[in-house]
């Protein structure tokens, strides 16, 4: 039976993108900002386009904030991707101004420092060799990236024992090394844009889906 998946409508991301990728991918979906149809799905996409500070204000607006963090509280599945990534870090920096995040990382968003900015177009990604979202995929497979900020350093501690699960951090580079994905228990989620990058992004996508 197809998992359901709710992509959180709060007017930021490409809804209908996320909608068909995951429907290829074999998801039931529905776009949705209902709260009791977001907690209760078996996974919740993020999506997320345009500036951070607006992306937190939409959030915020329709409770996505805290039906992301219910969700985690009971290790219920939710991505994030590009903004959606992101706005789960605790602060955002744009042209000087400090957003507070959802926290649910700690880091900081903030620009690239490339000489070329937006990173727009196709990258590699440096995976962890235990990755599910990457399972399967080549060394070379390219993702689609748009993007002017990201995480720069992780400031997370990777425990190797404990009670927690230690989180897998993929790397890519422009310019200088920026966070590319971060799979932490139940909360994962993509800098680039999987709903975008052809068979390697559906295929990641599928990854997703047999962990809910």
């Amino acid at each position: 039976m197809p998992k359901k998946v709710i992509v959180l409508d709060y007017g930021f991301g490409n809804v209908r993108s996320a909608e068909r990728a995951l429907a290829h991918a074999g998801a039931d979906v529905e776009i949705s900002a209902d709260q009791h149809a977001a907690l209760n799905a078996d996974g919740l996409l993020v999506p997320g386009v345009g500036a951070f500070a607006a992306c937190m204000e939409g959030l915020r607006a329709v409770r996505g904030d805290t039906i992301v963090d219910k969700r985690l509280a009971g290790g219920r599945p939710v991505l994030g991707i590009c903004v959606g990534m992101q706005i789960l870090f605790t602060r955002g920096v744009e042209h000087g101004v400090a957003t507070e995040g959802c926290a649910q990382w700690p880091g900081t968003v903030e620009r690239l420092a490339a000489p070329v900015v937006p990173h727009m177009g196709w990258n590699t990604v440096e995976a962890p060799a235990d990755s599910v979202l990457f399972r399967d995929a080549a060394p070379d497979t390219r993702y689609y990236f748009v993007h002017s900020y990201a995480v720069r350093t992780w400031e997370m501690p990777v425990v190797q024992d404990g009670p927690h699960i230690p989180p897998g951090v993929t790397w890519s580079t422009h310019g200088t090394p920026f966070v590319a994905a971060v799979e932490n228990g139940a909360l994962s989620a993509t800098q680039f844009h999987p709903e975008k990058s052809g068979e390697a992004g559906a295929q990641l996508l599928r990854n997703w889906l047999e962990t809910l």
